[in-house]
């Protein structure tokens, strides 16, 4: 099937559209629109170069997610058929790559695939618990009520994600500045130093002379470094892309000081409100693990949920199966425990999420808090460093000659 963009005015409304259709050849594509309620004013074959540069320049933000997710659920909510409902919302939509995306979906849609399926060929927009929620809306005839609920999880699990950038943004701006603090005063201030001590005939301080041989080295090999700087870069990032790498870095997280509690919280958190959104929307058990699993994002976590599914799968229940995986925190199983015994396992993994998501808020300022003392230290070694190194012999200088 070929894809042919269109532009076409609609008998119903009298309003041109454009489009994407798929069909066999020109004539075909003409033809399905006219089916459809259209004469077609031009029809051409999608470009497909351009479509790749598009789709490797192009970036979808959580936002525009969202807003088009609460779009397409207020306008099936409000009665509008479906196609319709897309169309409008790719109206409002000011992202290229997402028209693209969307107008892809048009074209599915109004040739007979479901909405899950048209939104599952894109993967790397759409993740596996946008997919099943809308699978399960479209089944239980609730899809305005699903797409509520996708777009809320977003909303949330954006909103946790912001926190914690922001919580470590902070301390890498900082020890960043003092990093160019210190490379401008061994760059600049040091040599001035090295060429006063050589002026007087005096041999430099154990201290000052190994500044002095940083900033020579920075000075005469700093292209070597750079291109190490590179290297070890490239490689590391490389690394971590490698399952090895993979499993290293969520490991980190988990068991990092400072930073651990902060991280587990934020994956229960994560896999709770999954599980909530996903139960409530009438996924099964088994698939709601599934999903969960996925969409923790950290491989340790995802372990956990995994075994803990094959034990349910065995018969045993969610809360016991939980309860001996190492990371999995204490209250998780506490509180499905009780929503098995109450038949409400959706409501207390909710109530779980909202309990963690607070306690998250809570990290977050504790550690901002206890990093601003800790960067005062850091800059008072670093301060003082550069003044013992730089400040006294000079001191001890003028006190020399004053003799």
């Amino acid at each position: 099937m070929k894809k042919f963009e269109y532009e076409a005015r609609d008998n119903s409304s009298n309003k041109i559209v454009k489009s994407i259709v798929q069909a066999e050849s020109e004539n075909a594509a003409a033809k399905l629109l006219v089916e459809q309620g259209f004469i077609p004013l031009e029809i051409h074959e999608e470009d497909e170069n351009g479509n790749v540069i598009e789709r490797l320049t192009g970036r979808i933000s959580t936002k525009d997610k969202i807003v088009f997710t609460r779009q397409l659920a207020t306008l099936i909510g409000a009665g509008l058929p479906l196609s319709q409902s897309i169309r409008t919302v790719l109206e409002q939509t000011s992202n290229k790559r997402l028209q693209n995306i969307i107008q892809e979906i048009i074209a599915d849609v109004e040739g007979g695939r479901q909405l899950s399926e048209s939104f599952g060929k894109h993967p790397e927009v759409f993740d596996k618990v946008f997919l099943a929620l809308v699978a399960a809306g479209e089944a239980s005839g609730t899809l305005d009520e699903a797409l509520k609920r996708v777009a809320a999880q977003q909303e949330k699990d954006a909103a946790m994600m912001s926190k914690i950038r922001g919580a470590l943004v902070y301390p890498f701006i900082v020890l960043f500045v003092i990093m160019g603090v210190v490379l401008f005063m061994l760059l600049t201030v040091v040599p001035q130093v090295e060429n006063l001590y050589n002026d007087l005939n005096r041999s430099l301080p154990f201290l000052t002379q190994i500044m002095v041989t940083a900033a020579d080295l920075i000075l005469r090999f700093w292209w070597a470094i750079l291109i190490a700087m590179g290297i070890v870069i490239y490689f590391a990032k490389q690394y971590i892309k490698t399952e090895n790498g993979i499993r290293m870095v969520d490991a980190f997280k988990l068991n990092v000081p400072l930073f651990s509690k902060m991280f587990r919280k934020l994956y229960m958190a994560r896999f709770t409100r999954t599980g909530q959104t996903l139960l409530s929307t009438g996924v099964a058990m088994l698939d709601m693990l599934r999903i969960s699993s996925d969409s923790v994002n950290n491989v340790h976590i995802s372990e956990s949920i995994d075994r803990a599914a094959e034990k349910v799968k065995g018969g045993k229940a969610l809360s016991a199966s939980l309860q001996s995986e190492n990371y999995i925190l204490i209250m998780v199983p506490q509180m499905i425990k009780i929503g098995e015994q109450s038949g409400r396992i959706d409501e207390m993994m909710g109530k779980t999420a909202q309990v963690y998501e607070d306690e998250l808020d809570e990290e977050i300022r504790a550690i901002s808090t206890a990093i601003e003392p800790i960067l005062m230290v850091v800059l008072a070694i670093v301060a003082g460093g550069m003044v013992g190194a730089i400040l006294f012999p000079i001191y001890g200088l003028v006190n020399s000659i004053n003799v």
